[in-house]
């Protein structure tokens, strides 16, 4: 009966249920799947049994009938010797046989109930099976596709950032370049800036000289008069 039940748990499952409240999906229905498969076995071995069971009462009806019949011939055979008490009684281990014949017919009856009942149950498990193993190729095409997704997001979010990275330096590029113009502008402007001090200066000193030569003169000329 453990089998039966367990199989009977099986095909009343929803695997949808089971699989939307299971943590990993493709794991619960990989387990689902051997519970199947391993439960098909031993209702086909069971099944086996069965079969030969069924084989066995046949047999056993086959020869309880031929007894019979030899009991009927063995009964007309003591009339026609004017034996009706062997008659009697050759009757009567045909009845006991006949008695026999019926509880066999009792038990083929269970076992071909029996059997029809594991052929319907095997169908349906057969075809939950069928189920189970569609919906487990969906879920790893599910999961390889979210995991292809996942890497093409994380190759994007990369090159974005490489991108970024990029524009950054570029940027960066050209504020160097534009210092360096700036700094090639400059350049030279402090020496031409001295050059120019001094030329100022010697034209000061030109100025301060001949001032001076002024004055030298005009004492010079003060002291001859």
């Amino acid at each position: 009966m453990g089998i039966f039940s367990r199989m009977t748990d099986i095909i009343n499952s929803n695997l949808n249920s089971l699989l939307d409240r299971a943590e990993d999906p493709e794991k619960m229905i990989r387990l689902i799947i051997q519970e199947m498969e391993d439960t098909l076995v031993e209702v086909r071995s069971t099944s086996a049994r069965v079969l030969a069971d069924r084989k066995t009462a046949t047999r056993r009806i086959e020869r309880l009938q031929e007894e019979m019949a030899g009991w009927e011939e063995k009964a007309k055979l003591a009339l026609s010797k004017n034996r009706e008490d062997l008659a009697k009684a050759a009757i009567m281990e045909k009845n006991a046989i006949g008695e026999e014949v019926m509880a066999v017919e009792k038990e083929l009856s269970a076992l071909d109930e029996h059997i029809a009942h594991l052929h319907d149950e095997v169908d349906q498990l057969q075809q939950k099976l069928t189920d189970a193993k569609a919906k487990q190729k969906a879920i790893i095409m599910r999961s390889q596709t979210i995991e292809s997704r996942m890497k093409v997001k994380h190759q994007v979010n990369r090159d974005t950032l490489n991108e970024a990275f990029t524009k950054f330096e570029r940027f960066e590029r050209r504020m160097d370049n534009i210092e360096g113009q700036i700094e090639a502008m400059d350049m030279g402007r402090d020496n031409k800036t001295q050059l120019a001090d001094e030329i100022a200066a010697l034209k000061e000193d030109e100025n301060i000289n001949a001032e001076l030569n002024r004055l030298k003169a005009e004492m010079n000329a003060e002291k001859q008069s």
